[in-house]
Parts: structure tokens; C-alpha cells; sequence
């Protein structure tokens, strides 16, 4: 037999005083002019009996149901970008609210559906997140209702928060020609039809732009760039192995993603050469095969659940944040080698 659930009227009884007054000390009122007594034996009490407030009702009263809506193509059955929904969730919980995901694989109409979905549930605002930042379509929203993007782009929402990929395509540079390996570095995974289409990738641009200045300011170019079709591990093991059967100058590899530093690596073996006494690299993303590979990888990382945290954070508070871009951690790790020189 299900348990009758504790109500306001039952905390008020066990401390003693009326249900309005039990209510104005559970709500926070600071204006309740009632003892610090009256307040002890309201919190005993709704411990004492597991009291939980009605979020339904709450929701009618005060037109908030403390529960956000996030809707996404494919961030919750991957890994890859799991960390925008773990940083969302954690956020939430810290202002008492829960998160209602839907994933919709793109779909534009399961992504109509999931907005009828969280409306139904009179969510206090929406996310629309997606896995690669991107410039995406997104459904009507009643007007009123708090939007952030969150790794995407949308013409109709201006809010976002994305990462700052410009700043992380230059200090991906920077830790090569730092060690002295400017002038022998080459770029493995360049794919032009990417880098034009903002649609497929907002900030895959952005990155190239970063490595290119860097590039320039520090005064060097690479020795090739290696297109690759996709920035799979087999695409970084092809393209290292063909790159490396012409070119016996290179000193260095930037990996437009940790798969294809992956692939460089498995290249590297099957050639007896070593990372990074032979060949050092560099890469994006800090994706979990980043640690595990030896020496580890030394990468930029995508900060995904500092995104999802602030995304909740200006999305609860109502912010104007434009296309805030959140700083890419650099994680130098041991497969760069110094090549300078000792000080004297």
C-alpha cells in the first residue's frame, strides 16, 4: 500500500503553529516576524516527517516549476559530448532545479515534438545543445520563453555559450613553437569543405583561424597540411603514414582532433618511431583516449561541462550573454619534446 504523502497541513500540526505560518518559514520569507523557535520547530519537523513540497502546485502558485528543458541531436547516447549535460545537471542541482533532456537526432520533427514536450511541462526555460558546435535550426518557442544555445548557434536566439576555439587553435601552436618546433611542425586533418561550411561546423573556422595567426605571428608555416576526409583515428594513421614517406624533415604534428593523434600515434609505431623523442604532438580536445595513450597527449581541451554549467547559469538568470566563449584549458602532457637549447 502506497504511503500517504507528507503535506503542508502535517508539518504545521507537529510544530505547533498554522499551515500559512509553516509555509512563510519553508518558503524563506525573511518577513515572517515569527521566533527563532517557531522557525526550529518547522525545519524538525518537515526533517522529522520527510516532508517534500508539491512542485505542481508550487508550479501553479508561483508560475515556476524549477525545471529547465534541454533539448539535444545526440549529446546523451555519446560520449563525446556527454560533459555539456553533466555540467547542466550539476548547475541545476545547485539552485534546486531539474533538468528534462530529450534527444531528437536532429530530426526536425522530433525536435518539434520535444518542445511541445518540455512546454507541456511549463519548463522555465529551454537549452538546445548540440554535439559539434554548429549553426543549427531550431523550432518555434513561445515568446517569453528563456533560450540558450549551448555549443550551437541559432539566427532566431542570440544567447550562447560556446568554446573559444580561436584562442585554443593559437595555444595549440604556441606549445609546439614554444620547444623549438616551429619551423619542422606539419597539420594533419585541414578539410576545406568544414572549414567553409559554418553550418556543418561553427567552430572548426574558428580553430583554423587561431592556428593560422599564431602561425603568422610567430613566424613560421607549416611544412605540409595533410587533408584528411573525416578526423577519424584511420584518417591521422593514413595521413601520417603518407605524409612521413615523403617528408623526413617533420619534427612535429598538430592534430586537428585527439581520434586522428591517435591514428599518428598507431603510424608512428609501425614506422619505430617514438613519441616524442622522434615526433612530437599536439591536439584537441582532451578526449579520453588523450590520458590513456603513452606518453600522454598533450591537447586543448573542449571545456564542455563548464559550458553546461553556465549555460543554466545565464539561462536562470535571465543574462544577455551574446556568444559567450568559454576559455579551452591547455593540457600540456609528454608527448612534446624540447628542442631548444639549454640556457647558457
Amino acid at each position: 500500500m502506497a504511503h500517504k504523502r507528507v503535506t503542508l497541513a502535517d508539518v504545521a500540526r507537529r510544530a505547533g503553529l498554522s499551515p500559512s505560518a509553516a509555509s512563510m518559514i519553508l518558503n524563506g520569507r525573511p518577513d515572517t516576524r515569527l521566533s527563532e523557535e517557531a522557525h526550529r520547530r518547522v525545519h524538525e519537523a518537515a526533517l522529522e516527517l520527510d516532508y517534500r513540497p508539491n512542485m505542481a502546485a508550487r508550479s501553479l502558485r508561483t508560475d515556476k516549476s524549477s525545471t529547465i528543458g534541454l533539448i539535444s541531436d545526440v549529446i546523451a547516447t555519446t560520449r563525446f559530448a556527454s560533459g555539456l549535460i553533466r555540467g547542466a545537471l550539476s548547475a541545476a542541482e545547485d539552485v534546486d532545479h531539474v533538468v528534462f533532456v530529450l534527444e531528437t537526432g536532429g530530426d526536425a520533427v522530433r525536435e518539434t515534438r520535444a518542445v511541445r514536450a518540455v512546454l507541456d511541462r511549463q519548463v522555465d526555460g529551454i537549452i538546445f545543445a548540440s554535439m559539434s558546435a554548429r549553426h543549427i535550426s531550431v523550432p518555434d518557442v513561445p515568446a517569453g520563453m528563456p533560450v540558450i544555445m549551448l555549443n550551437s548557434t541559432s539566427d532566431r536566439y542570440p544567447n550562447a555559450v560556446l568554446p573559444d576555439e580561436e584562442q585554443g587553435g593559437a595555444d595549440a601552436v604556441r606549445l609546439l613553437v614554444d620547444q623549438g618546433l616551429g619551423g619542422a611542425m606539419a597539420l594533419i586533418g585541414k578539410n576545406e569543405e568544414i572549414e567553409q561550411d559554418s553550418f556543418r561546423s561553427l567552430t572548426i573556422s574558428s580553430r583554423i583561424a587561431g592556428i593560422r595567426n599564431q602561425m603568422q605571428a610567430s613566424e613560421h608555416s607549416f611544412l605540409e597540411e595533410v587533408s584528411c576526409s573525416d578526423w577519424e583515428p584511420h584518417d591521422g594513421y593514413l595521413a601520417t603514414k603518407e605524409l612521413l614517406s615523403r617528408r623526413t624533415d617533420v619534427r612535429a604534428l598538430l592534430c586537428m582532433n585527439d581520434r586522428l593523434a591517435f591514428g599518428a600515434y598507431q603510424a608512428l609505431a609501425e614506422l619505430s618511431l617514438s613519441v616524442p623523442h622522434d615526433i612530437s604532438i599536439a591536439s584537441f580536445d582532451d578526449d579520453e583516449i588523450a590520458s590513456y595513450l603513452r606518453p600522454q597527449l598533450s591537447t586543448i581541451a573542449l571545456p564542455h561541462e563548464q559550458m553546461g554549467r553556465r549555460a543554466v547559469e545565464a539561462l536562470l538568470a535571465h543574462e544577455a550573454i551574446g556568444q559567450l566563449k568559454m576559455p579551452m584549458p591547455v593540457m600540456a602532457r609528454a608527448s612534446i619534446r624540447n628542442l631548444l637549447p639549454p640556457p647558457s
